[in-house]
C-alpha cells in the first residue's frame, strides 16, 4: 500500500510536468501491481485451502490406520472367543452369586436368631405404646374392655356354669386338646 501511495504521488508529479507517455507508462505500472496483489490474495487463499485439504487427508489417513488396528484386534479377539465357553462361565456365575446370596440370607437370619431377644420385643412393644400415645389411641384401655375368654372355646351356656358352680363337671368338648396346644402356642408368643 505505501508502494501503491508512493507511485500515486509520483504519476501527479509527472502529470504535473505534462509528461504524459511516462504517466501511461506508471498507470499501466500501477494497473499491474494492483492484479498482481489481488492475484497473489488469490493464491494464498488457493494454498491455504490445498493446505487444510492436506490437513484433512493425513487426519482420515490417521483414522483409516487406527481403525485398521482396530479391526485386526477385534479379529483376533473375535477368534479367540468361545462362546460357548461364555455362556457356560456366565451361568456358573449366576448359580454361585445365587447361592452366596442364600447364604448370606441363611448367615443374616441366624445371626438375627441368636441376637434376638426379649429386650427387643419389650423395646418394640415401648416404641409402638409411645407412638399410640402420641396418637391418642389407648391400647391398654381397649385391651382392658376386650371379652378375656379364650380363643376357641365357645361361650358356655348358663346351665354349664350352674353345674360347673355346683361342683359338676362339665365334659371336655371335642377338639379342646387342639384348643389347649393353640392357646398355649398364643401364651408364648405373648411373652
Amino acid at each position: 500500500m505505501n508502494q501503491e501511495k508512493k507511485l500515486i504521488a509520483e504519476i501527479k508529479r509527472v502529470a504535473k510536468a505534462n509528461q504524459m507517455g511516462a504517466v501511461k507508462v506508471m498507470a499501466k505500472d500501477l494497473v499491474r501491481t494492483r492484479h498482481s496483489i489481488t492475484k497473489f490474495y488469490a493464491l494464498k487463499s488457493q494454498l491455504q485451502g490445498v493446505s487444510l485439504r492436506m490437513q484433512t487427508l493425513k487426519s482420515s489417513q490417521a483414522m483409516a490406520d487406527a481403525m485398521r488396528g482396530v479391526t485386526k484386534a477385534m479379529k483376533s479377539m473375535n477368534a479367540r472367543l468361545n462362546l460357548p465357553s461364555l455362556t457356560n462361565i456366565l451361568k456358573e456365575f449366576e448359580r454361585q452369586n445365587e447361592k452366596m446370596e442364600m447364604t448370606t440370607e441363611v448367615m443374616g437370619d441366624a445371626v438375627d436368631d441368636a441376637f434376638a431377644g426379649e429386650d427387643e420385643e419389650e423395646e418394640t412393644e415401648e416404641l409402638v405404646n409411645a407412638v399410640l400415645d402420641e396418637l391418642g389411641c389407648n391400647v391398654g384401655a381397649e385391651l382392658i374392655s376386650a371379652p378375656a375368654t379364650k380363643v376357641g372355646v365357645a361361650s358356655e351356656s348358663k346351665a354349664e356354669r350352674a353345674a360347673v358352680l355346683e361342683g359338676g363337671a362339665s365334659e371336655p368338648t371335642a377338639g379342646s386338646g387342639l384348643d389347649d396346644d393353640l392357646q398355649a402356642r398364643l401364651d408364648a408368643l405373648r411373652k
